[in-house]
């Protein structure tokens, strides 16, 4: 396997048999929680995901969005989950494991229907189109967790 398979498929995660996007956003999920200890930890993590999964698909797509790539679900996800930090990710409360449940299912939402601008960047069938509509779906995942989490109802 070439590097840049290895990469764009995040570490073989998107070999998997069933519902491989899943499957490497939930290994993004597992693998961003000790991150979540610093947002400029977490935004260099994912400004270097996108960086180098751009990179990385360049190299192996074609153009075509190969249901085996998954760092752009990586950087997606990663993306999610950014309004939680910073948090002790060895002692995550009961209220961040629902948020970050929810920064996945609201992540996994937008990246499947692709609203608005998430299905314009799926349509452009290049790497920017690859990366880009997981980023923008992270995006808008973000911006409703960010919401719920700071609303002083759940506080």
């Amino acid at each position: 396997m070439t590097p840049a398979r290895l990469i764009a498929s995040f570490g073989g995660c998107g070999f998997s048999p069933k519902a491989p996007g899943t499957v490497g956003s939930l290994a993004a999920l597992v693998c961003g929680v000790p991150l979540l200890s610093s947002p400029v930890l977490m935004g260099v993590a994912i400004l270097l995901c996108c960086w180098i999964g751009y990179r990385a698909t360049e190299r192996v797509s074609g153009g075509e969005d190969h249901g085996w790539i998954v760092i752009d679900e990586v950087a997606g996800m990663w993306i999610a989950m950014l309004p939680l930090a910073p948090v002790d990710p060895l002692h995550l409360s009961g209220r961040h494991v629902l948020l970050l449940l929810l920064a996945f299912a609201l992540f996994r939402l937008f990246d499947i229907t692709k609203p608005g601008p998430v299905g314009w960047f799926d349509r452009r069938h290049d790497s920017v189109g690859i990366m880009g509509d997981d980023v923008v779906a992270g995006l808008l995942a973000a911006a409703i967790v960010l919401a719920v989490h700071y609303l002083p109802v759940l506080s």
